[in-house]
């Protein structure tokens, strides 16, 4: 297997000042992430490369979603592990229990907007919900009807909810989500059906959509054998969806930056 400072990911995005002298220190710096862990087989030539790769893949996500870094690091909350371990298999995780974003070594280029919104979206349950258990994301307490915090932020939110989970008069699920319960039903078991999958799968979807381009951030959303199986958004409903993250993100940052 080729290491990450091996390979060339496509990127059109501009040259941060930011990254001059980019390091995993830095970006918590920037961003004020809790904590950052590097595993113990990371090189410090590896480490060298893949900082500003992802780096960059953070600080275009923050631009896309045109909000301050705060969000980013979901107001300090967030810790980051690069080479820790992982699981078997798996290029990168979301863990809810500690909430800490990691990323496996050589593995995980292309999946950090999906596991950035599962962080997203188990940090925002609390501000969007009331007394919700703490490991409950949001999307899964809004298909369950738990007890929303009236909010227009929030009410935006659960437009991308809605217009990701159900069809058009609310009364039945989505295309994207019955794709998904097929993919399931053939596989023999519920993953991409799970309403935090396809939430952070349409979420990604939306962010490989901006003319801002990151390989590293994103990737695999329209001709990967998972975007092929229908997993991801497609065609009217993938421009609606986008639309409602784009609506609820822009109010976002402009309420963050009053």
């Amino acid at each position: 297997m080729s290491s990450i400072r091996e390979r060339q990911f496509y990127r059109n995005g501009p040259i941060y000042a930011e990254l001059e002298n980019s390091d995993f220190a830095a970006i918590r710096r920037q961003f004020d992430f809790r904590s950052i862990r590097i595993g113990r087989w990371v090189t410090k030539a590896e480490q060298a490369s893949v900082a500003p790769q992802f780096h960059a893949a953070l600080c275009d996500l923050m631009q896309i979603l045109q909000v301050p870094e705060v969000v980013i690091s979901l107001r300090g909350s967030l810790a980051l592990h690069y080479g820790t371990g992982g699981r078997p298999g798996v290029a990168a995780h979301y863990d809810a229990a500690q909430h800490t974003f990691a990323l496996a070594k050589n593995a995980g280029p292309g999946s950090i907007a999906h596991e950035w919104f599962h962080a997203f979206d188990h940090y925002i349950a609390g501000q969007a919900f009331n007394a919700l258990s703490p490991s409950v994301f949001g999307s899964r307490a809004w298909l369950h009807d738990e007890e929303q915090i009236e909010h227009p932020l929030n009410q935006r939110l659960f437009a991308c909810y809605n217009a990701i989970m159900l069809n058009a008069d609310g009364s039945a699920p989505s295309d994207l989500v019955k794709r998904s319960m097929k993919v399931d039903r053939a596989q023999g078991h519920l993953y991409f059906s799970l309403p935090e999958e396809v939430c952070a799968r349409a979420f990604e979807s939306w962010i490989q959509d901006a003319r801002l381009k990151n390989h590293f951030l994103v990737k695999g959303t329209k001709e990967s054998p998972e975007a092929k199986a229908g997993v991801y958004p497609r065609g009217a409903e993938r421009d609606l969806i986008g639309q409602a993250f784009a609506d609820y993100f822009s109010l976002l940052g402009r309420a963050l930056r009053r």
